[in-house]
Formats: structure tokens, C-alpha cells, sequence
């Protein structure tokens, strides 16, 4: 799999994506699906949210006779020059580490996705190295952006080439069958930049957006703060479209992950959420184009206090809430063997037409 700047050629430049109408997924396979759940011989709802999370992937297959068999993971990463202010305990180095660590299946994520049987795909689309680890996607787009306290992240350029890998990662995985998606990232540096992405989409301080990363003191904590609050500002970001706030203040890895969202709509491929970062890419996808919402999953909520407030925003209900902050997709790969579970009993477990019981009756909320 790789990633090329003339695969989508249609799209040429941000207004020509902005352009995109994307279709709704399909309601009468949504509420199909949902009869099939009020079949399978158990209290009416009693897979509760997996339920409705099974029903708008029938929706977005536009079928509810689908498949989860076939699981792609899609991990971006990047390093972003605002770490020279301090904003990180480590530097572009551990980004490499761990990148060769993913590669070789020792990370945290490339073990939980091999022990599910799930393929990952691991992208460079911005790492601060001439060559990234063997086994890599090379879909660089820079050395790293630019620091933003000093200048913006990125070109308009450069930020339409990682969206369009992002979108390519996908393309690919619908040509060769796969069913689902989920969806991490690596890059040291990117609490900072998706705070940042955060604040200015929801006009938020960067008070109530921002969280310690991958643990910083007090002193570094309100540092980062403060560059994002003078960020915001020197950029006018409250008034600034999700395009030029990416470009500003944003990562690569960002870029490309609301490519893999905009991917997952325009080839009807379901996308799962990790963390905050891959829901502020999110977040960022449904801005520049509406809609994109209706074909994410979101897998669970982290510690950065962003999460919450994305996930509101976005109308997306976390399934799992344990305080993770891994990062790496690692909460997007358990959901799908959590989907993997409740798949079985939507397609193999008992129905009500099949044991000549009645049905539960579901009343409406007057009766």
C-alpha cells in the first residue's frame, strides 16, 4: 500500500474537496438492522450502544447482510516543530523508536493487532528522519512541521498532500476488502498541535482543551497552554476555517487522519476513533466537509480533557471508558474486537422467529 499526491487527482485543492456533497449512509438498512436486533431471541436492546453501532454500520454498507471479517489498522506518523518550546517530554528520537518498534510488531498496538488478526498499515507522512524504519509506507510529506509559535505548521500545500494519503490509505484498503478501518497515530509533539486544532474549531481556551500529554509538570503544562492561547491570537484561529487552522497549528498526522475519515465516507467504509488525536482529526474532516460524522465510531474516551468535548461536539458516544492515554490506536483496536463479539450475535445467535417465541413487544414512550 502506499500513498500517492496523484491518486486523487479530482481533488486539486482544498475548495475542490470542500466541494464534496457526501452521501448519507442509508436509513431503511439502519432501521433493517435494528428489526434483526429486536429478533435475536434476548431483552429488547440488551447489546445496548453495540446495537446501534452494528445499525449504522449496516447504514454506511448500505445492506444489513455485511462482514467484519476482513480488519485494516491505519497508523500516521509525524513530528511537529512546536516541541522545541518545551511542550513534550521527549523528542522527534522516541517518535522513531517507536515507529521501529510498530514495525517490527513490538509496540503496544502492533502486538494487540496481530493477536486479533487485524493488518496494520504504518505511514510516515511527516517524521523528522531522511528514511523511515523498513516496513514504513514513505508518504513523507516534510521533515516534521514547522513550529508554530514562529511560523505556521504547514504549507496550504502540504496540507492537501497528507489529507490525500490519508484518503489514498483508504482507497486502497476498499480495494482490496477490506471491511473496516480503525485508526491511530504516533508523533511526538501532537497533544500540543491537536489541543491547538481544538481550541481554535470549538473557540475554546486552551485552558479547557489542553492536558498534560504524555505526563508534563505543572511548569510545562501552563507553557504549553500559554503558546497555544498566543497561537489562537497571532493567527486570528476564532475566525480562521478548519482549513487554514490545520495549516496553522496543526500536524501531518492530523492532516492525513481526516483524510482517512473523508475516506471512510466517500468509500463507505466504516472508520473507528481512537484518541484525542484521531478524534480531532475527526472533528476537523466533518468541518471542511459536513457529514463526515455519520461513518465514524468512536472507540473510547481518553484522558485528554479535549475528548469529551469533541466527542459532544461530534455526537459520538465513546464504548469504552478506561482512563486510557496509550495512544498508537490502541483503543481503537479493542473496539473492533469488541464489534467482533456483538457481530456474532447479530448474525449467529438464536432469533425469536427461529424458536416460535414471541417477540418482546417495544412500546413507545406514551404506552
Amino acid at each position: 500500500m502506499e500513498c500517492s499526491a496523484n491518486r486523487q487527482s479530482e481533488y486539486k485543492d482544498i475548495n475542490a474537496l470542500k466541494a464534496v456533497k457526501v452521501q448519507a449512509p442509508d436509513s431503511s438498512a439502519r432501521e433493517a438492522a435494528m428489526r434483526i436486533w429486536d429478533d435475536v431471541a434476548k431483552p429488547l436492546d440488551g447489546m445496548g450502544d453495540f446495537e446501534v453501532i452494528l445499525s449504522r454500520i449496516a447504514a454506511i454498507k448500505g445492506s444489513t447482510d455485511f462482514t467484519l471479517d476482513r480488519k485494516a489498522h491505519i497508523i500516521m506518523i509525524a513530528d511537529n516543530g512546536i516541541v522545541e518550546e518545551g511542550v513534550s517530554q521527549s523528542g522527534p528520537e522516541v517518535t522513531l523508536s517507536v515507529a521501529g518498534n510498530m514495525v517490527r510488531g513490538k509496540s503496544s498496538v502492533a502486538v494487540m493487532a496481530e493477536n486479533r488478526g487485524i493488518k496494520t498499515f504504518i505511514y510516515d507522512v511527516g517524521m523528522k528522519c531522511d528514511n523511515p524504519p523498513e516496513g514504513c509506507i514513505n508518504a513523507k510529506v516534510n521533515r516534521g512541521t514547522a513550529n508554530f509559535r514562529i511560523k505556521k505548521a504547514m504549507t496550504a500545500e502540504e496540507a492537501m498532500q497528507a489529507i490525500m494519503c490519508g484518503m489514498d490509505a483508504v482507497s486502497a484498503c476498499a480495494k482490496e476488502g477490506y471491511d473496516i478501518i480503525s485508526c491511530g497515530e504516533m508523533g511526538i509533539g501532537n497533544t500540543t498541535t491537536s489541543a491547538a486544532v481544538c481550541a481554535s474549531l470549538l473557540k475554546a481556551d486552551s485552558d479547557i482543551v489542553t492536558g498534560r500529554g504524555a505526563g508534563l509538570d505543572n511548569r510545562k503544562l501552563q507553557v504549553k497552554k500559554q503558546i497555544i492561547r498566543e497561537a489562537v491570537k497571532k493567527y486570528d484561529l476564532y475566525n480562521a476555517d478548519a482549513f487554514d487552522v490545520l495549516c496553522a497549528v496543526g500536524g501531518y498526522d492530523i492532516a492525513a487522519l481526516a483524510g482517512v475519515c473523508i475516506g471512510g465516507a466517500l468509500y463507505r467504509m466504516p472508520v473507528v476513533l481512537d484518541g484525542v488525536i484521531t478524534m480531532t482529526a475527526a472533528l476537523l474532516a466533518d468541518r471542511i466537509i459536513p457529514g463526515i460524522r455519520d461513518y465514524l465510531i468512536l472507540s473510547h474516551m481518553g484522558k485528554e480533557p479535549a475528548s469529551r468535548l469533541i466527542a459532544d461536539e461530534l455526537k459520538l458516544k465513546a464504548v469504552i471508558d478506561a482512563n486510557m492515554a496509550l495512544g498508537e490506536g490502541s483503543g481503537a483496536v479493542m473496539m473492533l474486537s469488541l464489534l467482533d463479539d456483538a457481530y456474532c450475535v447479530y448474525t449467529k445467535a438464536a432469533r425469536f422467529s427461529d424458536i416460535r417465541l414471541e417477540n418482546y413487544v417495544r412500546f413507545s414512550k406514551e404506552d
